[in-house]
């Protein structure tokens, strides 16, 4: 039985309802759902009266570190159908040289979601994806992926016991391909772009009834991701930072946390304090950026997305409204970082503070260096930064010299690099 704090029959429930996150139109819980009619996300709401009367902050003290300690507000109500494996709450790592040399007395912080199961902070989403999909009878599971979220998915389906099948474009990193195949999943590499790739997950949904895993496509992967902003505050003493730089794809995270933050304030564990989201994209892929930019309530398809930083290389999301909702209320911003600016990131903060970041992880270091600069944040604040996965899953560029044994070495030359 996993560690989470648990030792009743059923768990904690109390999931009301699901929500259009578009229309507001209601769908009962405890079926199983996709898209809304309206063709958008569903959002889970929960009786929070009810939470806060049988959960007060400071009984989390005495629970496991991990996610599943915010049982109450997460959705799945039997223990059986918890799928864990090792969920930690993830560190937030100082970045003590950079911020003196940068940021003049502001703070800058990491939050390392590398350290969670299958590296990658997708782990958060597909745990509760997965659980739920047992919970609700489903045999078999299908997404489109760059990578991570396959490799996530794969993992907590073979936990299940639930098929799995994962679609790729063929300029995924060999090592995500390799490793969804690993855990049992059935991995195919398609000659184009992650929404290439969901387009072939929901012919096989119509013709073989998959249930389609696509992100923001079933309601539950909110559900994991918003773990990342409970987890902040109570890090922070039931605090949040001024600003917070998180890389944007399909954006499951910042809307995630933005839901966490408003449930926090009505069962009284914050105030009515919120950071600045800022979304960060690559230049050469920045749907959410032009819509923000535009005061668009959407972001068309962007054409021609490209940037190695694969994992914020999708052309348009389905919960845009949503991201950009968060992002406007918080008095944030959008921003976009070039595909040099992110390995120069990627670079620096390896070398000067030892932390291997993630390419996109980098494109928030990248950004938060831009908004110093343009004056979007000031220097005192606090700043977080979102590092989605280990950067040891990334090509990375060669590196290392020569040395021949039996030749005269110049020890000059050596300590000179």
């Amino acid at each position: 039985m996993p560690d989470y704090g648990w030792t009743g029959g059923a768990l904690p429930n109390f999931v009301s309802h699901l929500e259009c996150g578009l229309t507001g139109e209601r769908y009962e819980a405890g079926r199983l759902h996709g898209l809304s009619r309206a063709g958008r996300p569903l959002l889970v709401r929960y009786d929070l009266d009810g939470v806060r009367q049988a959960l007060p902050r400071e009984a989390l003290a005495a629970r496991p570190q991990t996610l599943w300690r915010y049982r109450e507000l997460l959705p799945v109500t039997r223990p059986e159908n918890v799928l864990a494996l090792g969920e930690v709450v993830t560190p937030l790592v100082s970045l003590p040289r950079i911020a003196s040399r940068l940021s003049k007395g502001g703070e800058l912080l990491v939050k390392d979601e590398g350290r969670l199961p299958t590296g990658s902070f997708k782990a958060r989403g597909l745990a509760l994806a997965v659980s739920m999909a047992k919970e609700l009878g489903v045999t078999t599971m299908a997404m489109p992926s760059n990578g991570n979220a396959g490799a996530a998915m794969a993992a907590y389906c073979a936990r299940a016991g639930i098929k799995a099948y994962v679609f790729c474009p063929d300029d995924t990193p060999d090592v995500n391909i390799r490793e969804i195949a690993l855990q049992g999943a059935k991995v195919f590499l398609v000659d184009g772009l992650i929404d290439d790739c969901g387009k072939l997950v929901a012919e096989g949904e119509k013709e073989l009834g998959w249930f389609n895993c696509s992100t923001l496509r079933e309601p539950y992967r909110i559900e994991g991701k918003k773990t990342m902003g409970l987890e902040l505050a109570e890090q922070l003493g039931w605090d949040v930072p001024d600003v917070i730089f998180y890389p944007t794809g399909g954006g499951t995270g910042i809307i995630g946390m933005w839901k966490a933050f408003a449930e926090m304030e009505a069962i009284g564990w914050l105030g009515r304090k919120r950071p600045r989201m800022v979304v960060v994209q690559a230049a050469g892929c920045a749907p959410m950026v032009k819509a923000w930019q535009e005061g668009a309530e959407h972001a068309p398809r962007w054409p021609d997305a490209h940037t190695f930083a694969a994992g914020i290389r999708v052309p348009q999301a389905v919960g845009d409204f949503l991201i950009l909702r968060a992002v406007r209320d918080s008095g944030g911003f959008a921003a976009a970082v070039d595909d040099d600016a992110i390995m120069q990131g990627w670079r620096e903060v390896a070398a000067e503070e030892g932390l291997l970041l993630c390419p996109e992880g980098a494109a928030t270091y990248a950004a938060y260096k831009q908004a110093l600069a343009d004056g979007r944040v000031g220097p005192g604040e606090r700043a977080v930064l979102f590092n989605c996965a280990t950067g040891l899953k990334y090509p990375m560029p060669k590196a290392g010299t020569p040395l021949k044994l039996g030749s005269k070495i110049d020890w000059q030359k050596v300590a000179a690099g």
